[in-house]
């Protein structure tokens, strides 16, 4: 991380300087009368997209929150290594890695043939692919999350912190009006003033407000899918066991009982078990089967047969029923009227898509959503961008939820499946589990091409750098310091694009080469995307960074005869940054031109969108494709 930029600032670099905007104006009742985003629901999506607006204190937000503080326990538990990544980008995977359990294993255990009421281990595969991602599968209690996110809002320089005890009850919205135009209706939950009601104007609002969203049903929009009538039960338990693989992730499935998720979490001892209870009538409630801790617990005890299971406590329980569900729209735009105005509000998490928990993506889409809407909003609320940039997010985000929901509904029925329905040479479920392993690593997300999103003209200059995919980072060493570091580290959350100039074999950042004439267009000419939208006063990275990439290692290349913009002088004292060069890894042999098939002989310019998605790939000389990319997303100064 970067700091002392604009002088020595002591304490800890994670607290800003409070914004003279953090104590901002409330009436007579607490709450501000406008608002620039009210965010509904302080889950992983409200709390992921609250924790990016707070670094932009003139972006006034509030995040309202039911219940009356944060939350201590339950609820979901699994991290993705596509998560990981983002949570690098907010700048707290190291600390996730050292609290969480690491999903380094899978086992499958089925009926033992010689006893087909026990069961028996009839297969194991390594969780996580090796080299699709450096970050690792991770489970911790969701409250950790929060945690982490509440931590970056309350060290901000906004000084953002939750409103708790409001929901939002309802909201109109006024197409015609062009500030503020959504008056949002409040309750109160708090026991001395419940079923009050309070009134907020936004210009712009998020509903994460859960399956049952408020902020869903005043758009009308609403929850379409099915149900696999089936009651599930959920407990996070300290117990005492001869199971073997206690502390391993586990898939079983008996004989006659069902099927049970062993998911060991953090701390060395608690365990969560997904337990498959009673199947339901066509309409029927789970609610109405009366199922409480104790089935859960019984039905668990017979699954793990011959295995002793001793209970000695619950920390969190819950019973629910599968449902897959998905909204026609994640904003309040009707498609007859997306060219003539831009959505003031948006669904996201389980407020647009809901789903079983078995493949473990809730949490890790619902973030998804609102790392994907973030930098949308803060660039149209600071003047970056057009408001139609908003029309974007719908799109993107609801082919990305359908996805889910197709898998999860095959994952469901095979998790779900009688054991004796598998191959005789491997379980379905291990089968399926392993031709599964990118989706749940939440690897195949993939946008299409659009304003945002090049086309594939120039894939084959850089073929592990998918387009529309998220950018698959790989070992750099850092030029000026010699850090072997992962070049996707440095994509950091906010509004900014980065290009990454990749250098050709002969390429050493000399005058006449071309990554030094593509800086030389980029910080000079009046047709470079970084003029055209620079303004005065600004650093010259503080929308679009560009970085480079040389074959060569670092003894080879002088910092000092790189182009001036990667050495750019920045802040108010016109420091060097000197965290723009890199080159490869030639000591550990992991070379990011082999790793992700970059052309050595012409090298190539790699354009990632502030959520770390590839938009574009173009030849170094390429200059007016670039501008032309950027014209399309960046209003001029």
């Amino acid at each position: 991380m970067q700091y002392h930029l604009n002088g020595f600032t002591p304490g800890h670099p994670d607290v800003s300087p409070a914004a003279s905007t953090a104590a901002r104006h409330r009436g007579a009742n607490g709450l501000p009368e406008k608002v620039d985003v009210l965010i509904a629901g302080c889950g992983p999506a409200g709390l992921c997209l609250a924790a990016q607006l707070s670094q932009f204190p003139d972006i006034s937000t509030m995040i309202v929150e039911p219940k009356q503080g944060r939350m201590e326990k339950g609820q979901a538990d699994g991290i993705n290594v596509r998560s990981m990544e983002m949570f690098q980008a907010f700048g707290f995977a190291d600390a996730v890695k050292r609290e969480s359990y690491w999903v380094n294993e899978t086992t499958f255990w089925a009926p033992n043939p010689s006893a087909p009421g026990e069961i028996k281990r009839v297969g194991r595969v390594q969780d996580v692919e090796d080299g699709i991602s450096e970050m690792p599968h991770v489970l911790i209690n969701q409250a950790r999350v929060h945690d982490f996110y509440l931590d970056i809002m309350s060290n901000s320089a906004s000084r953002l912190e939750p409103d708790y005890g409001l929901k939002v009850l309802d909201l109109t919205v006024d197409a015609e009006a062009e500030d503020y135009p959504v008056t949002v209706t409040l309750e109160r939950t708090d026991p001395e003033r419940a079923g009050q009601t309070e009134t907020v104007r936004a210009n712009y609002v998020v509903g994460c407000d859960g399956a049952r969203s408020n902020v869903r049903k005043s758009i009308g929009g609403a929850l379409h899918g099915d149900a696999a009538h089936q009651a599930w039960g959920v407990m996070d338990v300290l117990a005492v066991t001869d199971f073997p693989d206690f502390r391993m992730k586990a898939i079983i499935q008996s004989q006659g009982e069902g099927s049970i998720l062993v998911l060991p979490r953090e701390g060395g001892y608690l365990v969560r078990l997904y337990v498959e209870l009673d199947k339901l009538h066509e309409n029927e409630r789970v609610s109405e089967r009366g199922l409480g801790i104790d089935d859960i617990i019984a039905k668990a005890k017979r699954i793990l047969q011959p295995h002793a299971f001793d209970v000695k406590d619950v920390v969190w329980w819950s019973i629910y029923e599968i449902g897959h569900r998905l909204t026609d729209k994640f904003d309040d735009v009707p498609a007859e009227d997306v060219a003539t105005r831009a959505p003031r509000v948006f669904t996201a998490g389980d407020a647009c898509h809901t789903h079983s928990p078995k493949a473990g993506q809730g949490m890790n889409v619902s973030m998804g959503d609102t790392f994907n809407l973030g930098w949308k909003l803060i660039s149209v609320l600071t003047g970056r961008a057009a408001p139609d940039l908003l029309h974007s997010y719908s799109r993107e985000r609801q082919a990305a939820a359908q996805g889910l929901i197709d898998f999860d509904h095959q994952w469901s029925r095979v998790v779900g499946a009688r054991p004796d329905e598998a191959d005789s040479d491997m379980p379905l479920v291990q089968k399926k589990f392993i031709e599964g392993g990118h989706f749940t690593a939440g690897l195949t997300v993939n946008y299409e091409q659009s304003a945002l999103i090049g086309g594939k003209e120039w894939q084959g200059l850089a073929s592990g750098f998918e387009i529309g995919m998220r950018f698959h980072s790989a070992p750099v060493i850092r030029l000026a310091d010699a850090k072997p570091m992962q070049l996707g580290h440095a994509v950091t959350f906010g509004r900014r694009w980065y290009v990454f100039a990749f250098a050709g074999e002969d390429d050493h950042g000399q005058e006449d080469a071309p990554v030094s004439k593509l800086c030389s267009f980029l910080e000079t000419s009046p047709d470079s995307p970084i003029s055209r939208i620079r303004k005065s006063g600004e650093d010259i990275d503080a929308m679009i960074d560009v970085r480079a990439v040389f074959q060569q290692g670092f003894r080879d290349l002088d910092h000092t005869k790189m182009p001036s913009l990667l050495r750019p002088m920045k802040g108010r004292f016109g420091l060097v940054d000197y965290e723009k060069v890199f080159c490869s890894d030639l000591k550990s042999g992991e070379d990011i031109f082999d790793l992700r098939n970059i052309d050595r002989a012409k090298g190539c310019m790699v354009v990632v969108r502030p959520d770390q998605h590839v938009a574009h790939i173009l030849p170094l000389e390429a200059y007016q494709d670039l501008a032309a990319f950027f014209e399309g997303i960046f209003l001029p100064k």
